[in-house]
């Protein structure tokens, strides 16, 4: 599914405190910096708006320095290509005001004539396509998660049956019955709990701001609640609650949406008995089946899509909203991702349509913990590998090791019943712009199959509308990554997507001796590590360094 961050699962521990041990760090960013003032980010409730794309010597924010790239190395360059970035995605806002001209156009494609004019399956594909619709236009909006579908298929099978009658393959497959069953029941009481916890936060939230106009005797900003010096545990109880409302950007609009999702989830997501596909129309049972949908790339509900695609190639220069960062580029659009698990079938003819029309990258920010078609998505995959397509792909927001507990896709391959690792692969984690918190608590990691980090939280971009919102996740995280290779791809056009992959990777800023609190599921323990084992390259991406290896590679 999107990778959706629900923010609540810890929010009573995180109001009442917690600590984690961290030492200073070595900062190994460009020191191409003149002097700057100390910036108190315990006093910050908020970063600034393009936090992750500065440089930390200038700002001590630990973003990519792509505002330094473009006022350094590229000041006197001109792009050498336009690379072609494929989203796949929940669809795309392709009027955006910052977008538009970024969008990829078939131009072997008329539009509107309902024709397929180029031959390659698709009709009127002019600026992508939609496997997550019919071809009468409609969409799916919701869909059920893959645990939730995985169950449906077994509960007849198994829910009455007679085990003393079961041969042995029969009892193996009983025994995953009752895995998918309880894993289905955890994370029913899991959304429970959540839910439970965003209601009593409201109304602590709600005691707290009472608290505190009453001290004001009325309204109070931020900065009256910085200077507040709490004269009893009842204010700084409040005090405590409003800032840690402030500084995670909860509001009643938060709150209300987080609760929107949770019923969604439940009417949806984990309802075994709701089943969308036959809107789709196609013959699901075949998952070699490639031609099906429609050209609608926006979809019902393209939020989630527009902000990864403004995060890569936001128009930039044009004195609206944001800058992307990758220049001379065309977004493909490819919607495949409902709200609730894509399924297998659409993400392998996501990518295939993304390789097939010229897809020089693809971005992935989506994911789940089943894949039961695992093997045509791993068909796919290798496909994109042969034909030289970088594949970055979101670790996952599940505070979990995928080390131990994978998160699929993976570049993990099974073809022909032969294992392969597809290397034209990165998988990235977040960060975050404090310090303090320095790795985001709902990030995936893992020393094998985590390439990197880079910033996820606080992330302002584009979103349906010609407007601009902050959103989090490693949803966020992997199109910075996208958009670092689609700039050194642009102006080293004779660099092969492996070297450009290796070059992100060995680029990473790197941070040695920095502790961090390891994310962690709720209810467990609180663990301390090294950020530097968190991921393959052990560190954050930068593209300055990045530029600047290039350079040096292509002398």
């Amino acid at each position: 599914m999107k990778f959706r961050v629900l923010i609540f699962s810890l929010l009573i521990l995180f109001v009442y405190g917690c600590s984690t041990s961290r030492q200073a760090a070595k900062n190994t960013s460009p020191t191409l910096s003149e002097p700057v003032d100390t910036v108190n980010f315990a006093e910050l409730n908020k970063p600034p708006e393009d936090w992750y794309r500065l440089d930390e010597n200038r700002t001590q924010f630990r973003g990519i320095s792509a505002k330094l790239a473009y006022n350094t190395l590229l000041s006197d360059k001109e792009p050498k290509r336009k690379v072609i970035v494929a989203i796949i995605d929940s669809g795309i806002d392709i009027d955006h005001e910052d977008l538009k001209d970024n969008i990829w156009t078939n131009e072997g494609e008329i539009p509107g004539n309902g024709i397929d004019d180029d031959g390659n399956g698709y009709v009127d594909d002019v600026h992508g396509w939609n496997f997550a619709g019919g071809s009468d236009g409609k969409n799916v909006e919701h869909d059920t998660f893959e645990l939730t579908r995985i169950y449906s298929k077994l509960i007849p099978e198994f829910q009455n049956a007679d085990t003393t009658v079961f041969n042995e393959e029969k009892r193996k497959r009983y025994q995953y019955y009752k895995k998918i069953k309880s894993d289905y029941r955890y994370e029913i009481e899991k959304y429970l709990t959540q839910y439970e916890n965003i209601v009593q936060f409201e109304n602590t939230l709600q005691q707290a701001d009472s608290i505190l106009t009453a001290h004001f005797e009325g309204s109070y900003s931020e900065k009256d609640l910085q200077n507040l010096e709490a004269s009893s545990r009842e204010i700084a109880f409040a005090k405590n609650v409003v800032n840690y409302a402030n500084e995670n950007e909860i509001d009643s609009a938060v709150i209300v949406d987080q609760k929107k999702h949770i019923y969604e989830f439940a009417k949806y997501g984990y309802n075994p008995n709701y089943n969308p596909r036959h809107i789709v129309g196609d013959d699901y049972d075949d998952k070699t089946e490639r031609y099906y949908g429609n050209n609608d790339v926006k979809g019902p509900d393209p939020t989630h899509g527009t902000h990864v695609a403004g995060i890569i190639g936001a128009i930039r220069n044009n004195s609206i909203g944001i800058n992307g960062i990758a220049d001379n580029i065309a977004i493909m659009p490819i919607r495949a991702v409902p709200n609730g698990d894509e399924r297998d079938k659409d993400i392998a003819n996501a990518i295939f349509y993304a390789v097939d029309n010229g897809a020089d990258i693809i971005s992935m920010s989506f994911g789940k913990s089943y894949s039961p078609d695992k093997w045509i998505v791993d068909k796919a995959v290798k496909y994109a590998n042969e034909h030289n397509v970088l594949m970055v792909h979101a670790a996952g927001n599940s505070s979990e090791n995928i080390d131990v507990k994978p998160n699929f896709p993976t570049d993990h391959l099974v073809v022909s019943d032969d294992s392969l690792m597809a290397d034209l692969w990165i998988a990235v984690g977040a960060s975050g712009w404090n310090p303090d918190r320095f790795v985001a608590n709902f990030s995936n990691y893992g020393k094998e199959n985590v390439d990197v980090f880079a910033p996820g939280v606080s992330i302002y971009s584009t979103v349906p509308d010609n407007k601009y919102e902050r959103l989090q996740g490693t949803s966020m995280a992997a199109p910075v990554v996208t958009g670092i290779a689609a700039l050194v791809m642009s102006y080293y056009p004779d660099l092969s997507a492996r070297q450009v992959k290796d070059i992100i990777l060995k680029s990473v800023v790197k941070y040695p001796d920095l502790t961090v609190a390891v994310p962690h599921k709720a209810g467990k323990e609180a663990v301390n590590g090294l950020f530097t084992n968190l991921s393959v390259s052990g560190g954050v991406v930068n593209v300055y360094r990045a530029l600047k290896l290039a350079e040096e590679m292509t002398k």
